[in-house]
């Protein structure tokens, strides 16, 4: 199999790239890197010499002998390679635009904020407690839900852009199941609840839900 994905099964980022996989109707291998066990396996040198940022995703497509890190850069990636499945960007270029920029939103604005190294970091050098940590991961997640959901006032139907999917609800999925494992009240956004529920009807996003990846705990 050409396609492999390094990831893990609780990464958003990680979490991203499986639902556009499945989306696009690619077949892949899927590679798990612990993020905890052993100090970490993404910190191990045979994983440096694939992403030297220590982190997941790394997409590796053997047919091209091409590795890519970052998910959003990946999806895109898969977007314009693969005419299979869905497209996930759409052609109009200010459409396009809009999409990326609500999935950056969440990529680049809410996610790093609640990241695995920057809870570590929290924890070991500020000795912030688990619901110390929980209640940083909330309020960064309920800040950026609150502008996504004004947003979606202008954009949403049964999706983040009327009723095409896009790259948008290959990001937003990710981030609700993070903010339900922080406790964040989703009945504070109807809009990103419905577009939530919509997306888990589909069996590509089922697919890729964490707890039904093999590396699942």
């Amino acid at each position: 199999m050409s396609i492999k994905l390094y990831g893990y099964w609780r990464s958003s980022a990680s979490y991203r790239v499986r639902i556009a996989l499945n989306l696009k109707a690619i077949a892949y291998q899927y590679v798990p890197v612990h993020l905890v066990k052993d100090g970490g396996e993404q910190h191990q040198t045979s994983y440096l010499g694939l992403n030297p940022a220590e982190l997941v995703p790394t997409l590796v497509d053997e047919d091209e002998d091409i590795i890519l890190n970052q998910s959003l850069a990946i999806i895109e990636y898969l977007d314009e390679k693969y005419s299979s499945g869905i497209k996930l960007l759409p052609e109009h270029k200010l459409q396009r635009a809009r999409v990326r920029a609500l999935a950056q939103d969440i990529a680049a604005d809410i996610q790093p904020l609640a990241n695995l190294r920057v809870l570590q970091h929290l924890e070991a050098q500020y000795k912030v407690d688990a619901e110390g940590k929980a209640v940083w991961s909330r309020h960064w997640i309920e800040k950026g839900f609150g502008a996504i959901e004004k947003r979606l006032q202008n954009t949403a139907g049964k999706y983040c852009f009327g009723f095409d999917l896009s790259l948008a609800d290959v990001c937003l999925v990710p981030q609700i199941y993070n903010a339900v494992r922080f406790g964040v009240d989703m009945d504070a956004f109807p809009l990103i609840k419905r577009i939530h529920e919509n997306c888990n009807k589909l069996p590509e996003f089922v697919a890729a839900l964490p707890e039904n990846q093999p590396d699942a705990q």
